[in-house]
């Protein structure tokens, strides 16, 4: 597919193409809400993505009202089974002067997400990067939780296993004093990390539950231990945001 003449200006300016960082929806409640014109304009002028899911990418386009046949788009899958050695096959499209974007299963790409791994092989490649405006749901938990915003650490997810988690979960309580502390889980794994929380945390330590942010179902709220003990709520299937704070 040849590139447009946008495209071509730019490639010879920086010697590449473009690597996009496509935001898209936390949930099913729809792009145009949360996605702004400018970000909605670069995504339906590209004809290449490199995805973690490719159905799910296509059924993002789809909602927002990507203009160009989808059989006719380019995917190529980057998740957690590519390997180290494929980010090369994965970069040389934008070494030729194409545009990409690069987009996640759900909010910003490469924050807890694999395509971490090619932006950096990009810087590395000298591939401009731009990142487009889109929803993080780290950042509107913070925004929300009433923490401190100017200090915090993400972990990211925490491990598995109970006796692990209960481990981490001890380890990120006692760094909550100096900054805000902030992870997530899988849906389904919500339930049985919450309780962790709840059986380890001391009663005193504030904790924010940010679950369904941008969706209709949104729910935020922060509580000490203590008070989240007596009516937790139902997190089962719910993406969240959970972040602890303790008084200096």
């Amino acid at each position: 597919m040849r590139a447009s003449p946008l495209s071509e200006s730019r490639a010879a300016r920086f010697g590449t193409g473009t690597l996009y960082l496509v935001p898209v929806a936390l949930g099913d409640g729809g792009a145009s809400p949360v996605l702004p014109p400018a970000t909605l304009e670069v995504v339906r002028s590209l004809h290449a993505f490199v995805v973690e899911n490719a159905k799910s990418a296509r059924r993002f386009l789809k909602s927002v009202a990507y203009p160009h046949p989808l059989r006719q788009a380019r995917f190529c899958v980057l998740d957690e089974h590519t390997r180290e050695g494929d980010l090369d096959a994965l970069l040389a499209p934008l070494l030729a002067g194409e545009d990409w974007g690069l987009m996640s299963e759900a909010g910003c790409p490469t924050v807890a997400d694999p395509g971490a791994a090619l932006v950096r092989r990009a810087h590395d490649a000298g591939v401009r990067v731009v990142p487009l405006v889109g929803p993080s749901s780290i950042v509107l938990a913070l925004m929300a939780s009433g923490m401190n915003g100017q200090r915090f650490t993400f972990h990211g997810y925490l491990p598995v296993d109970r006796a692990e988690r209960a481990a981490r979960v001890r380890e990120i309580e006692a760094r909550a004093h100096q900054a805000t502390q902030v992870f997530i889980e899988t849906p389904y794994r919500n339930p049985a990390l919450l309780q962790s929380l709840l059986e380890t945390c001391r009663a005193d330590t504030l904790l924010c539950i940010a679950a369904d942010l941008t969706l209709p179902a949104e729910f935020i709220a922060t509580r000490v231990i203590a008070d989240w003990k007596k009516k937790p709520p139902d997190l089962n299937q719910r993406p969240a945001v959970f972040l602890l704070s303790r008084a200096s």
